[in-house]
């Protein structure tokens, strides 16, 4: 059974039992925090950003960045030692980061082209001058 902990616990463990924090906890650790910053990075495009299909842009980048940046983090903390069973589970973490890699693009070019097909037109120039005089 996986027991799924925090990072702080992970680290207070880690130092209890006298042996540090391994280096592939430290470079896990990196990565899930450099996907929350792509998080929210993508947050901050959905707010920000004109139109739908700069929205939809900001969504499939960030998100399957982040997503994959996270997930690839959370196999690295995960590998506390060299074992089958570590092995297995970042493997396991692996191929959803390769399906992920494979779907969210496919899906956010999916739905942009669903609009289009709907008449959603990106806005121009000209509809940008009107919203900001707004």
């Amino acid at each position: 059974m996986i027991h799924v902990q925090a990072v702080l616990p992970v680290v207070a463990e880690a130092v209890d039992k006298g042996g540090g924090i391994f280096p592939l906890q430290l470079i896990g650790f990196a990565l899930g925090v450099l996907g929350l910053v792509f998080f929210l990075g993508t947050a901050v495009g959905m707010i920000r950003f004109p139109d739908f299909y700069t929205r939809m842009h900001a969504a499939g980048k960030g998100d399957t960045l982040s997503t994959m940046l996270m997930l690839a983090g959370f196999a690295l903390v995960t590998m506390e030692d060299f074992s089958l069973g570590s092995w297995l589970l970042v493997v396991k973490i692996m191929a959803i980061v390769l399906f992920l890699y494979i779907t969210c693009p496919t899906s956010t070019h999916a739905l942009m082209r669903a609009a289009f097909e709907d008449d959603e037109m990106p806005l121009e120039e000209k509809d940008l001058a009107k919203r900001k005089k707004k």
